[in-house]
């Protein structure tokens, strides 16, 4: 047996001799935990976070985190925690320029979700992961079970399912993430200095004022797999001004048919560059179609790229906004030649 799954189960039977042991924990917490973030006033833990419906316990900063998902890893890096991370999966682009440097060593372990012998090798003592998918059987593990080897772990708000699910998603939920964050892994004034920032500049946004209609295209050619009204491209269109042709649909991202889309023919196509599927070979749908290609936006070429990384609920969504504004006022200056 792998010597450090005997370690975990070791500290695993001396907790629940003590009763201590809470569902998620990465150690021992209190015996009442809390729905929000709570330590003691000298050492800043334990801390106790409710977390799409687990509780999160911490009583001390952890040391070896793994992250997945690029918004994981860019918030722990922001946060000034890199030298924490011993492993880092599924990044969905290269790191902007702005954390680069921060980044230039990361232990990349797998382009897609890791599997849990792998993780475990690393000797975690916390997964942070951007989706709750992330942890199951065929990836690093339950939380449960995890928690059983004192692994801890913590999904990003923003992707909880069910009750958990932020309904819509909002800047508040990605700014509390940040802050969660910042006390589970004993940077708070980090976040606290993150969040601020975070806030001033969306407060400093010039969204546009005319009607203009978007469409949030992320991939998918038969049925376009599109942005719909209460995840992040909903947010991230809202604070740029942009006004979502699929908003009425009670989801964060959907399938629609182009029948929908002809018929709604939006002023603008927001197109998400993913390495999987670039916003290049999305173009190019668009504009072979022959029912597509009559679209206002097709035909003028009104197209907004933004990053796929920068488009999950993460430190991003604000710069990913402003970068929209940006491109369509580049786009409107064009069309007025």
């Amino acid at each position: 047996m792998n010597p450090y799954l005997l370690s975990r189960v070791s500290v695993l039977a001396a907790v629940a001799a003590s009763a201590l042991l809470l569902s998620g924990c990465a150690a021992a917490g209190p015996s009442a935990p809390s729905a929000a973030p709570e330590a003691n006033a000298g050492t800043g833990y334990p801390v106790t976070v409710s977390n799409c419906g687990t509780e999160v316990t911490v009583t001390a900063a952890p040391e070896r985190i793994v992250t997945i998902k690029s918004s994981a890893t860019e918030l722990l890096l922001a946060l000034g925690l890199g030298d924490r991370i011993v492993g880092s999966a599924f990044l969905d682009g290269p790191l902007p320029a702005s954390l680069a440097k921060a980044g230039a060593d990361l232990n990349v372990i797998s382009d897609f979700v890791p599997g849990q012998e792998a993780v475990l090798d690393l000797t975690p003592d916390f997964i942070y992961g951007g989706w709750e998918s992330n942890f199951s059987a065929d990836g690093v593990g339950e939380r449960a079970g995890l928690a059983g080897l004192s692994v801890g772990s913590y999904v990003s708000p923003a992707a909880c399912k069910g009750e958990a699910m932020p309904d819509p998603l909002s800047f508040d939920s990605v700014f509390t993430e940040i802050d969660e964050a910042g006390a589970l892994f004993g940077a708070p004034e980090a976040a606290a200095k993150l969040v601020t920032e975070q806030k001033a500049d969306l407060a400093a946004l010039k969204p546009v004022k005319e009607d203009t209609t978007a469409l949030w295209y992320s991939s998918g050619t038969d049925a376009p797999y599109v942005g719909a009204g209460i995840g992040s491209p909903a947010m991230i269109m809202a604070a740029a001004g942009l006004t979502n042709i699929f908003a009425d649909v009670h989801d964060t991202w959907t399938s629609v048919g182009w029948e929908s889309v002809i018929e709604a023919n939006p002023s603008v196509i927001v197109l998400v560059d993913a390495t999987w599927n670039t916003a290049d070979s999305k173009i190019a749908t668009l504009e072979t179609n022959p029912a597509t290609a009559e679209l206002d936006a097709v035909k003028n070429k009104r197209y907004i790229v933004l990053p796929f990384a920068a488009t999950e609920a993460g430190i991003r969504n604000v710069e990913t906004a402003s970068s929209a504004i940006d491109q369509l006022a580049a786009l409107d200056k064009q069309l007025k030649k």
